[in-house]
């Protein structure tokens, strides 16, 4: 559910509401415009271990274009709960690192929260943002010194109720979209809860309970979740993208972050996500509303697997 992708929620006149630009209403604009088609994108990749991390780095900075300094770890590997690095700067507004495992408010998920420890002292990070080129970890007290080596642990808890509710989010949409053919244009997760608009005229109680039952059915099925990185030219390429405005993507943007809910749903994204549906749980759609002209939303909670 990143900055590229914030760049084309702009061009279709979406607006975004991210921290760096907001936290509690931000529409998910990484869902709005990228729900690509199965085309070989699913396909193991056979170059070098070397060359796919060359790939990946060059992808990860493309797609989030003004932190191009700082490798997004999380982006690979969301399951990284700890992790090492350099502090590059130290700014009123937070500590910028050559790496890092936190994820900064985007795309509607929250930041992560957790630590950073150092040789001589230990701070709470308690807001992640980006800002400019920077990747900025907001801290609790006083900041490390620059060179520093640290280790930054993430709030486990809180990374993974997000993660689960931000493939819940991207399965319901795919579900959505093979029932009645509406797409996504918007979303938030929360710990505890997550909500989506899409475009549909039409939201019975009916359709509800069908949404409910056939996101459940998918996600118990087990469904492997995977993250690929696909170049402009093959994102063209591939015919559902003019239907959902990637082409819309700006021309600087050359790497785009897929993530694969296989059989269910592909999408541009920048976030974080479990690696199989299974660890989803249970969802219940507990509200749905009118946002007016033709746009509905739906809230759902996740429970243990029935």
């Amino acid at each position: 559910m990143g900055e590229a992708m914030a760049a084309v929620g702009e061009a279709v006149g979406v607006a975004m509401a991210l921290v760096g630009t907001g936290v509690g209403d931000a529409i998910d604009a990484t869902s709005i415009t990228a729900r690509l088609a199965i085309h070989g994108i699913g396909a193991r990749d056979a170059r070098g271990d070397n060359e796919r991390s060359a790939t990946r780095r060059c992808a990860t900075s493309a797609y989030h274009p003004r932190v191009a300094d700082t490798t997004l770890l999380y982006a690979t590997n969301a399951y990284l709960r700890q992790f090492d690095a350099i502090v590059q700067a130290v700014t009123d507004d937070g500590v910028i690192l050559d790496q890092t495992a936190f994820y900064p408010t985007g795309g509607g998920q929250p930041h992560d929260l957790g630590t950073l420890r150092w040789d001589g002292g230990s701070a709470k990070v308690v807001e992640v943002r980006k800002q400019g080129d920077a990747v900025l970890h907001k801290l609790e007290g006083s900041p490390p010194p620059v060179s520093a080596r640290v280790h930054g642990e993430i709030d486990w808890d809180r990374r993974y109720a997000l993660m689960r509710h931000h493939t819940a989010l991207h399965s319901m949409s795919g579900v959505i979209f093979q029932l009645y053919g509406a797409t996504v244009t918007g979303g938030q997760m929360y710990t505890d809860r997550a909500r989506m608009d899409f475009q549909l005229p039409d939201l019975s109680a009916e359709r509800l309970h069908a949404i409910e039952q056939r996101t459940n059915e998918l996600l118990a099925q087990g469904h492997p979740v995977s993250i690929h990185f696909l170049s402009r030219t093959e994102a063209l390429d591939v015919p559902d993208l003019i239907r959902t405005r990637v082409n819309l993507i700006p021309e600087s943007v050359q790497q785009i972050r897929v993530v694969n809910i296989e059989g269910i749903d592909q999408q541009a994204d920048g976030g974080t996500h479990v690696n199989n549906t299974s660890e989803v749980g249970y969802v219940r759609i507990i509200g749905s509303e009118n946002k007016g002209k033709g746009n509905k939303r739906v809230e759902i909670a996740l429970e243990a697997q029935e």
